[in-house]
This record gives C-alpha cells, structure tokens and sequence, in this order.
C-alpha cells in the first residue's frame, strides 16, 4: 500500500506552548529551494510520496487555462482557491458556472457550509442550508467545467481519473513535478489527487510561481497570469484574515495551504519552500512556511513578525494568552 513517511523520518517543525510548557509538537518534513532551484534546506523525508491535497490547485488551474477555459482576474484566482465561501467568493464562482452555461448542479463537489463564519451565520438567519458552492474547493469544480465546456468535454464524469480533462491535468501536473504520480487518490472534493514528493511540489509550484506573462513560451506565460491573478486578488485565493490571502496581499508569496498540514509558499525573489505536517494539523503550516522563507532572507523579519501577530497562533487559558504555537525550524 502508497503511504506517506513514517514518523522517524520526520522532524520537529512546531510546538505548542502552554503557559511555559511544550504541551504539543507538530513534526513533518519541508524543503527550502533557493531562486536557481537549488536546496537550500530540507528537513525530515522530502523524497518520500505525500498527497498534497490543495496544494495542486494552481497546477489544476493551469490546466483548465491551457485546456482553454477562459479565465483572468478573479476568476482565475478563485479557480486556484480555497475559499471561504462569502457573498463575493460565491459570485464570481456562480459567474464561472455561468460562462459554462450550467448551473451549480453540475458542481460535482459536496455541499458544505461557507467557513466563513458570519456567511455562515447569514444562511443560518435565511434558514438555507449548505450548498455544493460554498465549498471551498468550489472555484476549481466552475473552472474544470468550463474547461469542458471549452473543448466540448462531456460535463458528466468531470472528475473520473479518464475523462480527458483529469487525462490533460494529470499529464500537466507530472510535466510540473518531473515525475510520474506516486499514487492517485480521492481528494475531498472528489477531484483525484496525485501523490508526489515534497521536492517535486516545490520544483512544481517554483514554477508556476516564478513565471511571467511575458514568457515567450506559452506554459509559462498562464501560469504567469495566474500568480498575478492572485497577488492581484488575494482576498479570492482563501479570505480576509487568512493566511494565503494574508500572505499574498501583506508579503507579496504566492502561497496555497492544503488538508492534512501540507503548504507551499513562492517567495517574490523566487525562494520556495513546501512542507507537511506529518500529523495533519494545518494550524502550525503556514506560520513555519513563512519563518522557513524568512530564515533564508527571502521575507523581511520585520514584515513577516507583523503578519504572524495577525495569524490565529494564540494559547488560551481561562479567557486569556497563555501561550503561542510557534516555529521550530
């Protein structure tokens, strides 16, 4: 059986403190790459296979761009999203379904509730209930479709591993990571995911993120369309006070957070770090990303420290900050 690494190949990358003491650790592996591609830093089993779960969403974007859909602006930036469901998360979503010319029952995603929590509370006022388009992973399902649409895809069986979109985006991500699929599973969205090592989703994500729209080679041109669709839009790539949004608006990263502890951040300068926490825990993930790019003096210390004050990191206790988690690396 595929699976990831086990937990002596891993390495202590967070820990939660309480009140002085190290009540928990968040172990895993992550690698640094320098602006050449280069490792700078890798920690832990980064040749070893992990699903990187959201963290393909820009590589899945690309796809549906070089399939043809016809993206740009917010658009592109919510195909590339985890988002939080909000009124303006869903319009522009509602407004890819649209060019598509189907409505959200051809979303093949689940139903959720939005996570954002006043959206949320809104339905609840309304007396309305989840909705296939306020799962987070809904961008990516309008833009898959419209990539069918495109090219006169069947729009039923979007997400089969052999229907010709899944065929194109499979065979995209493994040009992007250099390497042939570990594995391939179902994402929680339904969407197959590929397993890869943390190495090749940095090499890949480097990529995309380092890409201009004024590339004379036509791969790298959409993906530079794509990273400035994001920077450009931040609060579309995840939500107001999120980390991804945070970082992309605060600190110029191009950065995507996926399940189970997996991240992957783009330096402005080039500097890629991608990680995974080995026991799924998302809440230590981005916070060790940035301080991974800012030991390597990619980010401003100054910047970065004004960013992490704003990131939900704090310990509580009886109503009060007892404590921090914090990077360990």
């Amino acid at each position: 059986m595929s699976q990831t690494f086990p937990v002596d190949s891993a390495v202590e990358l967070a820990v939660v403190e309480r009140s002085g003491f190290v009540e928990s650790r968040h172990a895993g592996a992550a690698i640094v790459l320098s602006p050449e591609g280069a490792t700078v830093r890798a920690l832990g089993a980064v040749e070893e296979p992990i699903l990187p779960r959201s963290c393909m969403k820009p590589m899945q974007a690309l796809g549906c761009l070089t399939a043809g859909a016809p993206l740009d602006g917010e658009r592109l930036a919510l195909a590339t999203a985890s988002h939080t469901g909000t009124e303006r998360h869903v319009a522009v979503v509602r407004d890819i379904l649209e060019s598509a010319g189907v409505d959200e029952s051809a979303l093949a995603c689940p139903s959720a509730w939005p996570e954002d929590r006043a959206s949320r509370d809104a339905l609840v006022r309304e007396l309305l209930g989840p909705e296939r388009v306020y799962m987070n992973c809904s961008g990516k399902h309008a833009a898959m479709l419209l990539a069918c649409r495109t090219n006169g895809w069947d729009t039923d069986g979007y997400l089969d591993p052999a229907h010709p979109l899944q065929v194109h985006l499979r065979d995209l991500v493994e040009r992007l990571t250099g390497t042939r699929a570990a594995a391939t599973a179902v994402d929680g969205c339904g969407a197959p995911v590929y397993a890869m090592t943390l190495s090749a989703l940095a090499r890949a994500t480097q990529r995309i993120g380092m890409s201009s729209a004024r590339s004379p080679f036509a791969l790298h041109r959409a993906a530079g369309l794509l990273v400035h669709a994001v920077r450009e839009h931040p609060w579309a790539i995840q939500g107001e006070g999120m980390p991804d949004t945070m970082a992309a608006a605060r600190l110029g990263v191009f950065a995507k957070s996926g399940a189970e502890g997996v991240c992957v951040m783009v330096a402005p300068d080039g500097t890629t770090v991608a990680l995974k926490m080995l026991d799924g825990g998302n809440r230590a993930a981005a916070v060790t990303a940035l301080a991974l790019l800012t030991r390597t003096g990619a980010l401003p210390a100054a910047q970065v420290s004004r960013v992490i004050a704003e990131l939900p990191l704090t310990v509580s206790g009886g109503g009060q900050k007892v404590g921090v988690i914090r990077p360990t690396v």
